[in-house]
């Protein structure tokens, strides 16, 4: 039986080789691992890892001559139906090396769309895919037009299912500015919706970081949303939103978003601009890290810089460490500003919520109020909007201890006892 995430044309895995350039720029061990899990995702089993140190990468093949021949060696022996290079791969270097190799060639960026292309749910997710795909394909069309007027039945040949993607340069530019407009009606869709959130002063909190590092998870533990959360990169892509009630009363809601990897394709950064947006202007970011990982570090700073990229300066960026459970020399929550939670278990959800209350902007206070008996409506929308300290029935009426939001504090005015107020 295949798996979910594979196409129907598809009866086993893939046999994939990996392959790397060294040049110090940055850590290939690491990405050679991720690139393993990003092949898993996508429905294939590393046989091999070629890598080479080299100062810079030749610009006919990325690899020298010498190790071109020995990879297309390697896959003779391996049996590989296809081999990943850990880059992107201009034009030139990938009709020169599938020329060269005996199997297809797919680089980095083509394997993250094509996980894209087969995980994206939602009518908006598949026309970001697309459009991401086609502006990477363009320049790749020579000697491609047969591989690309049809869907493919393999790693980096799988199209995003709704159109067939044609040799004729023309037609995919005329479909890519097709693309273009129908985002630019959901953008502008969005940024309605967050006007009319703002006017009517519902504040958001927007859950990012790396893939797999429990976003989902967390959502589905503070609001019951019921999302799909599988320990597989990219497991969800679409945006969800769901409502949460913070310990000050306040309702906020969680925005989940895609996740982060390492030298995310800039097509896909440009494509999924007015999603990734929603935490561009949320009021709190959660930066979610997988604290198990021995890259937290690095995992925390990718996420860091992208939001950085998106202009999220001037706001609340709250790190969360997840998988607190699994990590034996566990420290204190909420040490230094940094919350540990375990998203499984709900180890430090208290304390991060309370941390996510205390980041909000003030617009809150806590009032005494005496509310007759016939403001019985009013006194259950306290209950029911605000956090309620104390309450006792006097003769006079009800006297509620309540923190309340910018409206009811305004509706609340005449029952205030000022000189209880704090």
């Amino acid at each position: 039986m295949t798996e979910p995430y594979l196409t129907a044309e598809e009866d086993r895995r893939e046999r994939a080789i990996l392959a790397a350039l060294d040049t110090g720029e940055y850590d290939v061990d690491s990405s050679l691992d991720e690139l393993r899990e990003l092949a898993d995702t996508a429905g294939a089993d590393v046989v091999a890892v070629l890598m080479q140190k080299r100062e810079a990468p030749k610009k006919a093949t990325w690899l020298g001559q010498g190790r071109v021949e020995e990879l297309a060696a390697l896959c003779e022996t391996q049996g590989a139906d296809l081999v990943i290079f850990d880059c992107e791969l201009s034009p030139t270097q990938q009709r020169n090396l599938e020329d060269m190799l005996p199997c297809r060639v797919v680089d980095r960026t083509m394997l993250i769309l094509d996980i894209f292309a087969a995980r994206a749910r939602s009518a908006e997710g598949r026309l970001q895919v697309e459009l991401a795909q086609l502006q990477y394909r363009l320049p790749r069309l020579s000697g491609q037009g047969g591989a690309l007027s049809r869907l493919g039945g393999g790693i980096g040949t799988r199209g995003p299912g709704e159109t067939k993607l044609e040799s004729d340069r023309r037609h995919i530019r005329r479909r890519i500015q097709y693309l273009k407009e129908q985002l630019a009606d959901v953008q502008k869709r969005r940024q309605s919706l967050r006007s009319r959130r703002q006017k009517d002063g519902v504040r958001t909190v927007a859950i990012v970081g790396y893939t797999n590092a429990g976003k989902s998870t967390l959502l589905n533990r503070l609001t019951d949303a019921g999302v799909l959360a599988e320990n597989r990169l990219f497991a969800t892509l679409d945006t969800t939103a769901r409502g949460l009630k913070l310990p000050d009363g306040r309702d906020v809601l969680l925005i989940d978003t895609v996740g982060f990897v390492r030298r995310l394709p800039h097509h896909l950064v440009d494509a999924f601009r007015s999603t990734l947006e929603e935490a561009a202007e949320a009021d709190v970011i959660l930066n979610l890290c997988d604290v198990s990982s021995p890259e937290a570090d690095e995992h925390l700073a990718v996420s860091r810089d992208l939001l950085v990229s998106l202009g999220c300066t001037n706001r609340p960026i709250l790190s969360v460490m997840n998988k607190w459970d699994t990590v034996s020399n566990r420290p204190h929550p909420a040490q230094g500003g940094v919350y540990y939670i375990s998203a499984l278990t709900g180890d430090g959800i208290d304390e991060l919520l309370q941390g996510i209350a205390d980041a909000l902007p003030p617009d809150r206070q806590t009032v005494t109020l005496l509310l007759p008996f016939s403001q019985g409506a009013l006194a259950e929308r306290c209950r029911r909007e605000g956090a309620v300290e104390q309450e006792d029935y006097i003769p006079e009426g009800l006297k509620m201890t309540v923190t309340l939001g910018a409206s009811l504090l305004a509706l609340t005015e005449p029952y205030r006892m000022e000189e209880e107020s704090r």
